[in-house]
């Protein structure tokens, strides 16, 4: 039985699905994520009982786009090890992806945790961190 209280599913609406995958897709599966669903509109990916659900928004829905700092979610944080975090802060290089708080990285999130924060295609924030 799943414990009471535990995160069942995150579903998030994007501007570009193929983009999302993409780069979802990779990431997901370095932090043990394997695809689980996929339909014409979407695509979840699920790690045990948890799992994380991508949707292509409707193009009458699009506008005002996401932003982070509008209501409404504003990151998706993970945690990992701290040599996950440098393999992916190198892939993440590779990919050209935006790492946000560079000035302060590898410890943006406070002096005891090691973490790494980055864009996703539609900006969205993520964070890898390892206490």
């Amino acid at each position: 039985m799943t414990e009471i209280g535990l995160l069942h599913h995150v579903e998030i609406y994007v501007d570009d699905l193929e983009a999302t995958k993409n780069f979802w897709g990779w990431l997901l599966s370095r932090l043990e994520y394997a695809a689980f669903q996929e339909w014409d509109a979407g695509i979840s990916y699920r790690k045990h009982d948890t799992y994380i659900v991508f949707v292509q928004t409707e193009t009458r829905h699009k506008n005002p786009r996401y932003h982070r700092c509008r209501s409404g979610l504003n990151h998706l944080a993970f945690h990992a090890s701290k040599e996950l975090i440098d393999c992916i802060e190198a892939e993440l290089r590779d990919r050209s992806v935006t790492i946000l708080y560079e000035e302060r990285h590898p410890y943006a999130a406070g002096d005891d945790c090691y973490a790494i924060f980055f864009e996703d295609p539609m900006r969205m924030k993520v964070e890898l961190c390892a206490y």
